[in-house]
């Protein structure tokens, strides 16, 4: 086992485009260290670059204590799992596996232990003599975990492993790949675009936008106190709402103003955001998770002052919960991260037009509120997200955390 290190680890084609910008990152000693983001984003061409498929054009990838950045691909001691499985379709499920030990030179008895081995992890046990037509998508991702596993690397690198697999398939297979990474405690890179995937299997989760890293830190804290718009945006599903307002004073405490409705902020919440003290009258963008709201007339005690009115234009009854999409009057935020995030998603803008912003509620499976009816909607004020209209940072600390913070993300 070994960590895995950028420093300062760039990627620039010929033509000047900088597919991985400046990234310092590491990947611990037995850590599975998800890359997530949009297409795009450069998460496959860091990836890329540690396994020696593309070079580094700038800074230092290190594998344990070794840079690797001229050693070719296959004395790096890494293995890598495709999307696409890249099987042999001529060789037998035990021969695919032992592929690569056999031209490593390994005698017959070792490259028979670890496949035996390799394959009773994997459940392929009674699977050895089929060849890879013959088997599920599952079945087929399992032979290349096997491959992967045999070699003993320092590293595994996934490269979105599981997204030619149907849906139901890959949650299975979600728990699968976690609980081989654990058992085995082989420090793992794994790339994906599916933010449940990387928030359900990381350790931590290396969020990346245009190149740049955006956040690294544990799947909670990205979704509690995400860095900035675009984190906060892209991770979560369904994703954040996020509507333009303003910070008033009111009664000895703050709220917002959202359109020409009134929010009373949780006293809690403003002192883990004690910057919030000093943007009365500015501008923020709000940022709501659809789990934080309800309907209201299933939780008739929360005050007025906690509550928004909306007009209801879908309903999707799931069983254990109601997704109500619904209007109410006011900005929709509209910045360079909320517009790359709806064109990530294929999403129209939220909203119908300047004065009019779409969100969507998780509400209770009782509901029952109906399409084309008013209706009121509670907000849980404890967990509301801010974020500065113009650096497009989170709003967390006091006035002098928050400029550095700034400075350090321009």
């Amino acid at each position: 086992m070994a960590a895995v290190t950028f420093s300062e680890v760039s990627k620039v084609y010929p033509d000047g485009t900088r597919a991985v910008d400046s990234i310092d990152l590491e990947a611990n000693d037995g850590e599975l260290l998800v890359l997530v983001g949009p297409s795009g984003c450069g998460k496959t061409t860091a990836l890329r670059m540690v396994a020696g498929l593309e070079e580094v054009s700038e800074g230092e990838i290190r594998i344990g204590e070794r840079v690797v950045n001229w050693v070719p691909a296959k004395d790096r001691d890494i293995a890598m799992v495709f999307q696409s499985y890249a099987l042999y379709p001529h060789l037998s499920v035990e021969d695919n596996i032992a592929f690569g030990l056999r031209v490593r030179g390994l005698d017959r008895e070792e490259i028979g232990r670890r496949v035996s081995e390799a394959a009773a992890v994997l459940g392929l046990d009674e699977l050895l003599d089929r060849k890879p037509r013959n088997l599920s998508g599952g079945q087929r991702q399992r032979v290349a975990m096997g491959r992967a596993i045999v070699r003993e690397p320092a590293a595994f690198l996934m490269d979105e492993p599981l997204s030619n697999l149907d849906a139901k398939l890959r949650v299975e297979m979600r728990a699968e790949v976690s609980r081989l990474q654990r058992d085995l405690e082989v420090t793992t890179i794994y790339v994906t675009h599916d933010q449940v995937e990387a928030m359900t299997m990381g350790d931590r989760v290396a969020v990346m936008r245009k190149g740049e890293l955006q956040q690294v830190a544990s799947p909670q804290e990205l979704y509690d106190r995400p860095v900035n718009l675009f984190v906060g945006g892209f991770i979560g599903s369904p994703a954040m709402n996020m509507v333009e307002a303003t910070v008033e004073r009111a009664d000895g405490g703050l709220r917002v103003a959202i359109g020409d409705q009134r929010v009373t902020l949780d006293p809690e919440l403003i002192a883990d955001r004690p910057e919030l003290e000093r943007r009365d009258g500015g501008k923020v963008i709000v940022g709501i998770r659809p789990e934080d709201l309800e309907d209201a007339a299933l939780d008739p005690d929360v005050p007025d002052d906690r509550r928004i009115r909306g007009q209801v234009e879908l309903r999707e009854a799931l069983g254990s919960e109601v997704l109500a999409h619904f209007t109410i009057g006011a900005r929709p935020a509209q910045t360079e991260d909320v517009r790359e995030l709806a064109a990530d998603l294929e999403a129209p803008a939220a909203g119908r037009g300047g004065e009019e912003a779409a969100l969507i509620g998780s509400f209770g499976p009782r509901s029952e509120i109906r399409e084309g009816e008013p209706a009121e909607i509670a907000v849980d004020t404890r967990n509301l997200h801010f974020f500065d209209p113009e650096t497009s940072l989170g709003i967390y600390a006091d006035r002098e955390a928050a400029n550095a913070q700034m400075a350090e993300h321009r």
